[in-house]
């Protein structure tokens, strides 16, 4: 009896431990949304969709990668974004890892009506890649967990990267492997015979401008969201072509 009431005990101590390690994570900026997954038949590094990464390994993400629901994508704003997810283990401890957390880029976008309407507004969820998932929750029947969710900086290997995908005298831009909060609010480009100029997001992590900029070096500048400005000087040789990436040494500091 002494023995049963001990284990009761112990039980019962460790329960109040994880609850208020849970309350603590929710009182230091988590916030409460749901994870599914998908692409469990696909190559992990494909899953770019609607933010334009052809590839999340050359773009500096790796494979932890999510699509968010409209309340977090913004448009497009969210693209590159970080953020560290944890399963709540105390909302549903059959499928959660308890105490596993996460950290993924946004690379997709998670439509209304998908899964069974959990990305609809103004619900907040993250459709995850498999070996994201995996990492904080069972792969299972349910499909579906809750989960604590926070906005951190992106740590990346390297500095940031531009790439061409335009045509013509429409130039077409997009920029990856980025530090900071990951995300552009706004950015400008400067050719060697101009001044700057004011980019738009055509979509996702894709921004345009349709002056002409052909066998002219060019620079960029970069607002993230977090308000962090950065410049990059003549990253992009006169020789450029379309379909060409190019990297510079700089990054944003965390």
């Amino acid at each position: 009896m002494g023995r049963i009431l001990l284990k009761m005990m112990q039980l019962l101590f460790v329960g109040m431990m994880f609850a208020l390690e849970v309350e603590g994570i929710k009182g230091n900026g988590w916030l409460n949304g749901h994870a599914t997954y998908y692409g469990a038949s696909q190559n992990p590094t494909t899953l770019g969709g609607a933010c334009g990464y052809d590839n999340t390994a050359h773009a500096g993400f790796g494979v932890n990668t999510a699509a968010v629901s409209g309340v977090l994508f913004g448009g497009g704003e969210a693209c590159g974004a970080c953020f560290q997810v944890t399963c709540d283990a105390r909302a549903d401890p059959k499928w959660c890892i308890a105490r596993a957390a996460v950290t993924v880029t946004v690379t997709n976008f998670c439509p209304a009506n998908n899964n069974g309407g959990w990305c609809d507004f103004p619900r907040v969820h993250f459709d995850m890649s498999l070996p994201a998932f995996s990492r904080v929750a069972r792969v299972g029947s349910e499909g579906i967990v809750p989960i604590l969710y926070r906005r951190v900086s992106c740590k990346r290997v390297g500095g940031v990267r531009f790439t061409l995908k335009g045509q013509g005298n429409f130039n077409l831009v997009m920029f990856t492997n980025i530090g900071g909060s990951g995300a552009v609010k706004a950015a400008w480009i400067k050719a060697s015979s101009s001044s700057w100029a004011s980019m738009q997001r055509n979509w996702g992590a894709n921004w345009q401008t349709s002056a002409d900029f052909r066998n002219q070096a060019l620079s960029f500048k970069l607002l993230l969201t977090d308000g962090k400005t950065l410049e990059f000087p003549y990253v992009v040789p006169p020789t450029w072509i379309f379909g060409q990436t190019f990297i510079s040494r700089r990054q944003f500091s965390n």
